[in-house]
């Protein structure tokens, strides 16, 4: 039997993603890909794959599967929730993300609802043994392309893995796990059509809160706050658009483009997500707050190469933990446990 996982339940929107389809946006096709890069790379690192290996982007809700495989090798990021792991155990076991860990035959694990990041990323080691689509298997559900079958994963799907078994090695963990930066502002550069716009519309834009409205999905966010006024009329010859571009419709209400959206618009872009910021950007969920605050080109560029430093850096330095995920009895007796005394008669 081939190594696979099988899908008990798939979660509210889980789907096959790597780094995304480049070169085709030209014919209309989107670039897809992770909305959060940082962790899909860091948990391929963990896994002991490429950074662009494909993994499970999972959105809100994850997913319940069985290991149909001699063994297979895990990692989650993204998230603090943790992976709870049915098997021959009496009782199920949680284990940290932001870790490596092995499974066996039969077990089955659950990632539940996110408590924070609205994605996380489900890292497999050796990838998924599914075809490319245009030079990738990210998923775009829209267009019915990659993934398995084009579509989010349903109940009763095999996910078929390139490695039968997981490779003899000892599990890893971050050293140090990322902020998620999930109240910090969002770094935009303005234009390319910010002189569309009255100068108070981009003041407005820099300094008011926005709310991420229902209206969310992996195109696009649309922002409920203060009306930004248009100089001359919402609408332009439709031009490229790049992921991170903020659009305003004849509505002033923002709308931030993100994986899967449109290849081209009609609407002025008052500003861009600076690249480095579009993962910090992809784990906010609907009626969660967003602030904007601007930075130039170059700044933009000096934040992404050392973003750039800091991801191959944590790759770099994984610790060794133990395999089973039980408590580490020399470490804890190792460790100060008592750090003071209270008398019951005081």
């Amino acid at each position: 039997m081939s190594a696979v996982l099988k899908v008990v339940q798939p979660g509210l929107h889980t789907t096959v993603q790597d780094l995304g389809r480049f070169g085709h946006q030209d014919v209309g096709v989107p670039v897809s890909g992770p909305l959060d890069s940082e962790s899909l790379r860091l948990a391929n690192a963990l896994a002991g794959n490429p950074p662009g290996t494909a993994a499970l982007e999972i959105l809100v809700q994850g997913p319940t599967l069985e290991v149909a495989a001699d063994s297979v090798r895990l990692a989650l990021t993204g998230t603090q929730t943790g992976i709870e792991i049915r098997g021959d155990e009496t009782a199920p076991r949680i284990l940290p993300p932001w870790r490596s860990l092995r499974l066996r035959r039969g077990q089955i694990f659950r990632v539940g609802a996110l408590s924070d990041s609205a994605c996380a990323y489900l890292a497999v080691e050796g990838g998924f043994d599914i075809a490319p689509c245009l030079g990738s298997v990210s998923t775009y559900a829209r267009g019915g392309l990659g993934g398995l079958a084009g579509r989010p994963l349903q109940a009763g799907d095999l996910l078929p893995l390139a490695l039968e078994e997981a490779t003899d090695r000892g599990e890893a963990a971050l050293r140090q796990v990322p902020d998620l930066g999930l109240s910090r502002p969002v770094r935009v550069v303005l234009g390319p059509q910010d002189d569309h716009f009255t100068a108070e519309a981009v003041r407005t834009f820099l300094s008011a809160e926005y709310r991420i409205s229902p209206n969310a999905d992996r195109m696009g966010f649309r922002l409920e706050g203060p009306k930004l006024e248009h100089r001359d009329g919402y609408n332009i010859v439709s031009d490229g658009i790049v992921t991170g571009a903020v659009q305003v419709p004849g509505s002033g209400q923002p709308i931030l483009l993100l994986a899967d959206h449109q290849t081209t618009g009609g609407y002025p872009k008052i500003a861009t997500v600076i690249s480095a910021d579009l993962p910090v950007v992809g784990r906010r969920r609907p009626g969660s707050s967003i602030r904007f605050a601007a930075v130039d080109v170059a700044e933009a560029e000096t934040i992404r190469r050392r973003q750039e430093a800091t991801l191959q850096r944590l790759a770099r330095q994984l610790q060794p933990v133990a395999e089973s995920g039980d408590i580490d009895l020399a470490s804890l007796y190792s460790g100060n446990l008592i750090s003071g005394v209270v008398s019951a008669r005081d």
